[in-house]
């Protein structure tokens, strides 16, 4: 992670992973993220360069722009055309806008892979649910209703409006609401993936909603960023924080109280399971419905209708187990 850290803002970060000397890589694929300096993209940036050692003979891009706009994505492909890179895999600031640049990298015979964050179908060949969009769902609502007993207020704090997964996410919530008694979602605000707007946002529901007893949030910037307001507020024990976090990130406030429990999937193994898409499609696996797509270690992705699949189950994180993952990501 360190290549990663000490990466200019902005620029592109290259690791060159080859087989012998100077010789150059068969293979250019780009992992591009929503935006740079994200714990979890950078977790999934780990697991994208171990993926890569593991094909061999593949330079690995890490990049994306500065904050999670569409337009940034958009300067990000066109810079990676132009490089003649064999894959891109991306997770999207919005489904839509990036289809033309995908559309002409994809006709200049680059491989497109969605991950995390989906691109419209005829934007990318394939596209990789970290979980199913149901399971998740569900789950966010359930960690906030299993420690609600008797129901109460809650609110959702998301990344932009725009968001791919969050948006499905919190569809899929709210198809399920119905089925934990006495639970109430009494508002969706948007932080943009940044810490002080979602910050400002939970200082807001705090303030607007009185008798607010948790807060749910699907996205690792959001979350950390609420559970330090109720903290900073004094709310520790009146609101629960939880949805989608990193360990490394959420630990203090597990052990503060200000979240009772959360749930993510392993970020590495999702950017390792981008790449390992990207390189099957490379070696010219086929893109259709009922395909079985290798994923390395972690097996085989079926794709769906849409030529989409799921990785794994989300997993939930307490006190229980919160100091076993802390350090890892």
């Amino acid at each position: 992670m360190s290549i990663l850290k000490k990466a200019i803002v902005g620029a592109l970060i290259s690791t060159a992973l080859l087989a012998q000397g100077a010789q150059a890589a068969d293979k250019k694929i780009a992992l591009v993220v929503k935006a740079l300096g994200i714990g979890f993209f950078e977790a999934a940036a780990d697991g994208a360069e171990e993926a890569a050692k593991e094909i061999g003979d593949v330079e690995l891009i890490y990049t994306g722009p500065t904050d999670t706009t569409a337009e940034g994505q958009i300067d990000v492909i066109n810079s990676l055309i132009a490089q003649k890179v064999d894959a891109i895999a991306i997770s999207a600031n919005d489904p839509d806008a990036l289809v033309p640049a995908l559309k002409r990298a994809m006709q200049r015979g680059i491989k497109v892979v969605s991950w995390d964050s989906g691109v419209a179908p005829e934007g990318r060949m394939v596209h990789l649910n970290p979980s199913s969009n149901p399971l998740i769902g569900n789950m966010i609502i359930k960690l906030a209703a299993d420690n609600l007993p008797d129901g109460g207020d809650v609110a959702v704090l998301s990344a932009s409006a725009t968001a791919t997964n969050q948006n499905i996410w919190i569809e899929e919530m709210n198809k399920v609401k119905g089925d934990y008694p006495g639970v109430e979602v009494v508002a969706t605000v948007y932080g943009d993936d940044l810490f002080d707007k979602s910050y400002r946002e939970t200082q807001g529901l705090i303030q607007s909603y009185p008798d607010l007893k948790a807060i749910i949030a699907p996205t690792s910037v959001g979350v950390v960023a609420a559970a330090q307001a109720v903290t900073d507020e004094g709310k520790i024990g009146e609101i629960n924080v939880t949805g989608l976090g990193l360990p490394s990130e959420m630990a203090a406030y597990v052990e503060n109280g200000a979240s009772k429990s959360f749930a993510i999937w392993n970020p590495i193994d999702l950017g390792y399971a981008a790449v390992m898409l990207s390189n099957d499609l490379i070696e010219g696996a086929e893109a259709e419905p009922g395909a079985e797509l290798s994923m390395g270690r972690l097996g085989m992705l079926t794709l769906d209708d849409d030529n989409a699949g799921a990785m794994a189950d989300p997993f939930v994180y307490d006190k229980s187990n919160i100091d076993q993952f802390k350090d890892i990501f």
